[in-house]
């Protein structure tokens, strides 16, 4: 939590007067029972009905610029907080964004929302309300304290001794809430979980007729979460009538101690009031400081896990090359193994395979067989684990990871859209692209007459997740946006799976007649989407079971042939 006060460095200035202007409301507040001990002494005990209009007059004016610094002090505070917010809340989005797929993988995206929306939103009340309060309420406390022995020595030992015992009860349920509220942290991470697969997977769940078992499930999770907030909470709601029943016994034998000494005339009855008034401010101030504790230490436990997340560096390290050589053999790899985070099992064993420039290479095999595993290597998505990936002749562990990115075009299998118009989900790979080179690839990408169909064009909108638009609609325009930037390799991951056979024919025959045609992946379930590619690499748990052409294929890997006669010859096709 330390470390994220660093994004208070732009605020000095608000941090340094916010409590300055809270300090001098309470020096106002605390002259208030001096003046009303006067008023009571010097007025009202003696018949001055000037005296105690003149001290009428000096409180409001107390008043009006306590209420008038207060005021000053709420705009420091929530600017400087909601400032260093934004600031936490960038730095967070930018480290996430740095991390690898292996290490969102293992933080997983439920905690990385809840750490960004719910923690963040804890420590910036937090800051908040320290800026306000943390100065001011030990301040009126030890203050009043004082004023106390301003007035009498002995009755100010009543108010030592109330503090002391109060600030223990604080501490001992401070030091036990912390940890549960970090608990309670890590159950909106399990509920955040839970909500989002339900809700992305909603239509499976219902063709299932899961819908119970999913709410019973939530249910459970949601009942644990609420014991553990109600056991959290029941001990943290005891610094309330804890701090108030100490307080108020202090109250009681501090009017009985006073009254002897006003009857034998060792103390004024103003006096009294001003110290009755001290306590009550006591009181005020630590109700307060015991709601600023628990606000802290909300913001303690959430403030931890968010510098949890800002501290995770990225498991895979950045090249140091930018340079890439135009060499024949343009992809490599060599002896590749790769296992994700977690796993006992290699999902990719022993890959070798040499692509020349321009050529297409078809990866196929089935559900679970590493197709995805093999291409997010030549991008980086993962590292492999064994062997090396080589393109221009050097390790891709070489190159600067924006450098190698740039270079490749990626259609994922699941094809996803932005919210924003059809150019600007176009322009995501190619920033200064202009809309003669767009339709180029919306032409090549089978997806012309998509754009051309809307009144808009290129202007038409888009939905969050292209909700708007069909899978195939969608799988074309994301391939559309892979071409706009003119790669030198690019991937499609299963991307033509929602295509019908002729178009997904043409979409291919388009890339392969591209001036300057790049080094293309095609990795499918069709046997007739690889069919064309000059190499084919067949894939079965993770190891290669055959690579070569679709003829060569057919005689020499039994894998490839059943695929093919799976899909082909039980149709009487050849």
């Amino acid at each position: 939590m330390k470390k994220l006060l660093v994004f208070l460095k732009d605020y000095k200035k608000e941090t340094i007067l916010g409590p300055l202007f809270k300090l001098l409301e309470a020096s106002f507040e605390l002259l208030v029972p001096l003046v009303i001990a006067a008023m009571i002494d010097k007025g009202i005990e003696v018949g001055d009905r000037t005296y105690v209009i003149k001290m009428c007059g000096i409180l409001i004016a107390l008043c009006v610029v306590g209420f008038a610094t207060a005021i000053t002090a709420q705009y420091f505070a929530a600017k400087a907080a909601a400032g260093f917010a934004r600031k936490v809340k960038r730095a967070l989005f930018n480290n996430i964004q740095s991390l690898s797929f292996s290490d969102m993988d293992r933080v997983g995206t439920s905690a990385m929302i809840t750490r960004m929306t719910s923690d963040v939103n804890q420590v910036q009340q937090g800051v908040n309300l320290t800026i306000r309060l943390l100065l001011r309420s030990p301040f009126v406390v030890f203050g009043a304290m004082i004023m106390a022995f301003t007035i009498d020595f002995r009755q100010a030992l009543i108010f030592v001794v109330t503090i002391i015992l109060l600030f223990v009860v604080v501490g001992v349920i401070m030091a036990w809430s912390i940890p549960g509220y970090g608990k309670i942290q890590s159950g909106l991470d399990t509920l955040l979980r839970l909500t989002r697969e339900n809700h992305t997977g909603v239509r499976v769940i219902r063709a299932f007729g899961l819908e119970t078992k999913e709410k019973d499930e939530f249910g459970k999770r949601n009942n644990e979460l609420m014991n553990l907030q109600q056991h959290v909470g029941g001990v943290s709601a005891l610094m309330n009538p804890l701090t108030f029943t100490i307080l108020n016994l202090a109250i009681a034998y501090l009017i009985y101690k006073s009254a002897a000494l006003v009857n034998i005339g060792e103390l004024s009855r103003g006096q009294v009031v001003a110290l009755y008034n001290y306590m009550s401010q006591i009181l005020v101030e630590l109700i307060k400081l015991a709601n600023l504790i628990l606000t802290i230490t909300k913001a303690i436990a959430s403030g931890d896990r968010v510098q949890e997340l800002l501290e995770l560096k990225s498991s895979m390290k950045d090249g140091e090359s930018d340079e890439f050589e135009n060499t024949e053999i343009h992809i490599a790899f060599n002896d590749a193994c790769m296992r994700y985070t977690g796993d006992s099992e290699d999902s990719l064993e022993h890959v070798d395979l040499e692509v020349k420039r321009g050529e297409k290479i078809g990866v196929i095999g089935g559900t679970g067989s590493g197709k995805s595993t093999l291409i997010n290597l030549l991008p980086r998505f993962y590292d492999v684990r064994e062997g090396s990936v080589f393109i221009d002749g050097k390790d891709v562990r070489e190159y600067k990871l924006e450098a190698l990115r740039e270079r490749i075009g990626i259609v994922p299998q699941k094809a996803v859209l932005f919210h924003g118009t059809i150019r600007d989900n176009m322009r995501w790979g190619n920033a200064g692209a202009s809309d003669e080179e767009i339709f180029e690839a919306l032409k090549i990408a089978q997806a012309l007459e998509i754009v051309l169909g809307k009144e808009n064009g290129l202007d038409h909108m888009v939905s969050q997740g292209g909700k708007n638009f069909s899978g195939g609609q969608k799988q074309r325009l994301t391939i559309a946006r892979a071409l706009v930037k003119k790669p030198e390799i690019l991937i499609l991951d299963d991307s033509a799976s929602a295509l019908d056979f002729l178009t997904d024919k043409n979409l291919r025959h388009a890339i392969s007649e591209m001036e300057n045609a790049p080094t293309t992946f095609i990795v499918s379930q069709r046997s007739s989407s690889v069919h064309d590619c000059d190499k084919i690499i067949v894939l079965d748990n993770g190891a290669v079971a055959g690579i070569g052409t679709h003829d060569e294929l057919l005689n020499s890997c039994e894998l490839y042939k059943e695929i093919y006669d799976s899909q082909f010859k039980q149709e009487g096709a050849v």
